[in-house]
């Protein structure tokens, strides 16, 4: 086939159009922010700022990595603290290099699979990561509610408005689903009750749910201090009440399925929500940034796992049937 033949054949598949997607929102960034300014921000940030968001996200990922261990020992899959925080390194890597969001955690799953099986693994994984998102929007809901009830409080954005909403219906809407379900006939019903009860044990049991609530609510209180970090680092104080509000619903907007890793959806949304607490769109960017690139540092152990099970499969031994399973 030739090159040609190639071009006129190829179609954009789900990586492209993300790749594609977080070039347009950098290219719109540089129409609306000022981006020698962000840079000078990002360029002479205090590294010892820095040094305190990088051990704020190892924390997160150590308090992670317990919180599913226990997730998965109630459905009846067991494995060290040690594994744990391997695995989770690993996926935390492929999260924030590979297009999707989601690669990492499902490779996860994927590994973790054995004796508990495939279906439980991945509820594992689910719910683990569901219960974080959790966490940050209910760290985030008082301070929304009280600064849109409170006489001259806060002007959010419209886009902030429409997003609350969404997000509400979708909390309400996806457990009525999943209720719905359970009362179907067939396979859909026998799925759906088994994932009710999966959740109910793994995350609601009276035995694991302060468990549940203390480590989802630490690694939600460690990701937005990391944030916070970042942009005292940039240049921009952020006072416990936008850490509580502006930062959760920045970090919110990296679950949008549609860029790399979060990249210029959460830089976007910092850009517009730092002039709410009267900081400025370029320090936004510049903080998001530092995030961002704090966090991927925080990965790079996960890599060097990558390369040491690479490297094991192509070694001596692999020709006798490799298992790279989590044991």
């Amino acid at each position: 086939m030739t090159a040609l033949a190639r071009l006129r054949g190829w179609r954009p598949g789900k990586a492209s159009i993300r790749i594609a997607f977080t070039l347009g929102l950098v290219v719109l960034l540089a129409f609306i922010v000022d981006l020698r300014s962000a840079a000078r921000l990002l360029w002479s940030a205090d590294s010892a700022w820095l040094g305190a968001a990088y051990l704020a996200l190892t924390l997160q990922t150590v308090v992670s990595a317990a919180r599913w261990r226990i997730t998965a020992a109630r459905l009846d899959h067991g494995f060290s603290l040690l594994v744990a925080v391997r695995e989770y390194y690993l996926a935390q890597f492929l999260n924030q290099t590979l297009p999707g969001g989601m690669v990492g955690d499902a490779g996860r799953a994927f590994r973790a699979r054995g004796g508990a099986g495939l279906v439980r693994a991945g509820q594992a994984v689910l719910f683990e990561r569901m219960s974080g998102q959790i966490a940050l929007v209910l760290l985030a809901a008082p301070g929304l509610a009280l600064s849109a009830l409170l006489p001259g409080g806060i002007r959010w954005p419209a886009v902030i408005g429409t997003a609350a909403l969404v997000v509400a219906g979708l909390l309400v809407l996806l457990p009525l689903l999943v209720l719905g379900g359970a009362r179907a006939p067939g396979a859909v019903g026998r799925a759906s009750r088994d994932f009710l009860d999966a959740a109910r044990f793994a995350l609601f049991d009276r035995d694991i749910r302060y468990r549940q609530i203390v480590l989802s609510l630490g690694t939600a209180l460690c990701t937005l201090v990391a944030f916070t970090c970042c942009a005292v680092a940039t240049g921009t104080v952020i006072g416990p009440f936008a850490m509580l509000t502006v930062v959760p619903l920045i970090l919110l907007a990296m679950i949008v399925p549609l860029s790399v890793a979060g990249w210029g959806v959460r830089e976007s949304a910092a850009a517009m929500l730092f002039p709410v607490v009267g900081a400025s769109a370029e320090a936004g960017l510049a903080a998001s940034v530092a995030f961002g690139l704090v966090f991927l540092s925080v990965t790079l152990p996960g890599g060097a796992i990558l390369l040491w099970d690479m490297r094991r499969r192509v070694g001596p031994g692999a020709a006798s049937g490799g298992n790279d399973e989590v044991t």
